[in-house]
């Protein structure tokens, strides 16, 4: 079943339509991990009247543009085009998920591309360290993996596995937006006006898991440190105050994190908080890059930060720039509407009425410090390490963590 809503955001000479299709790569079954994504690129290659090239010419020669992408909770599909032609495009998004073609040679293709990118990726340190922080953080929870998958189960992947499950996903919840009323969907105004209550959720997944560190070695100059646990889904009370916090660490150069690590001590190539927006408890993580000379150093700073983030609540001071920061990034967020578009669809599959601005801000102004506290001890008072370094490095910076958490 498809929900329609239309959102009236300011007159635009351009119209977009988005569908979320709730089920992701957390859809996928062991051992075809990436099925989903494999699906989700055979989607838009071509559909009822149209193969793969000629829906693209057909796309292109209107100046428009087709989207599609997995995220770990759903697929999203989106068109984009002037208003004018808006009504020879839209019914393509039909067409794309209730009759795709699913061509078997553009499945062998959509596979060995997506064996390529698992490839490419895993020559990343950075994206190695992340994967093994979500498994040893998520264990077999679906977010545990990489919603490309792993080459080992997409070179086992059939293309019968694929249509099968087409099958499944014909059959999950679909959303579709759009700032075009044509589409004759309800008015997303009036769904704004129905607010749910946010609730919290049970605490971590796996509380009991004694496995908090992982490593992987390699020969560089460089050490890479990711440290943090699962929190809460979006659907939580506890969200917004996780967020207040993100701000505090993350948001520009007055960030707890810059001035700790570039400004005062200029140590650090990368750093940064990684806090996503989830439908299950969500991943909230601390990640730097040091060179092998500065990673004992960095990491004693960080602890260092963690405890104080642990043992003493943010000042008045501290939570008012925060707060500011994060409304400014809101602002920020409205300014596409794609994103706006994306994030409001994505939303409602959720279960959470998206909220005005003004209800919004008001939600962050009722944060205390204490709220904030309270939050970080609850979900990051035991945080899981990953470290990709030297293995002398990596051995002597976990005998660290062990003792100071």
């Amino acid at each position: 079943m498809l929900k329609k809503y239309f959102l009236n955001n300011k007159k635009r000479n351009f119209s977009t339509a988005s569908i979320w299709i709730k089920g992701g790569s957390n859809m996928d079954s062991i051992g075809k991990k990436g099925i989903n994504k494999i699906l989700c690129s055979l989607l838009t290659r071509g559909c009822e009247g149209f193969s793969n090239f000629t829906l693209s010419e057909y796309i292109e020669s209107y100046g428009a543009e087709l989207n599609q992408e997995i995220f770990e909770d759903g697929i999203s599909i989106s068109i984009k085009s002037l208003n004018e032609h808006f009504s020879k495009l839209f019914p393509l998004l039909d067409l794309i998920i209730n009759k795709p073609i699913l061509s078997e040679t553009e499945f062998i293709k959509v596979k060995k591309s997506s064996i390529d990118q698992i490839k490419k990726d895993k020559e990343n340190p950075f994206n190695i360290c992340f994967e093994k922080w979500k498994k040893i953080v998520y264990s077999n929870h679906p977010y545990a993996f990489n919603p490309m998958g792993n080459a080992n189960d997409v070179s086992k992947i059939t293309y019968e596995d694929v249509l099968l499950e087409f099958k499944n996903l014909k059959n999950r919840e679909k959303y579709l937006i759009s700032n075009n009323s044509e589409i004759n969907g309800e008015n997303f105004e009036t769904l704004e006006k129905k607010i749910l209550k946010e609730k919290s959720d049970p605490v971590n997944l796996n509380l009991c898991n004694t496995n908090r560190f992982d490593y992987i070695n390699n020969n560089s100059n460089q050490t890479i440190i990711m440290m943090g646990d699962q929190t809460c889904s979006r659907r939580s009370s506890e969200y917004f105050p996780l967020k207040v916090l993100e701000s505090h660490l993350s948001y520009g150069m007055s960030a707890a994190l810059f001035k700790l690590f570039r400004e005062k001590h200029g140590i650090t190539y990368d750093l940064g908080v990684y806090y996503p927006i989830r439908n299950g408890n969500a991943p909230f993580l601390i990640y730097l890059s040091v060179s092998n000379e500065q990673a004992l150093f960095a990491f004693e700073l960080l602890s260092t930060l963690w405890k104080n983030l642990l043992l003493n609540p943010l000042t008045e001071a501290e939570i008012f720039l925060a707060k500011e920061k994060l409304k400014g990034s809101f602002l920020l967020g409205n300014q596409s509407l794609d994103e706006i578009l994306q994030r409001k669809i994505q939303l409602a599959s959720y279960g959470i009425s998206p909220i005005s601005e003004n209800y919004l801000n008001s939600k962050i102004e009722e944060i205390s410090s204490l709220d904030i506290f309270k939050i970080t001890n609850n979900y990051l008072s035991k945080p899981f390490l990953s470290i990709s370094g030297n293995k002398n490095l990596c051995l002597e910076i976990s005998n660290r963590w062990k003792k100071n958490f």
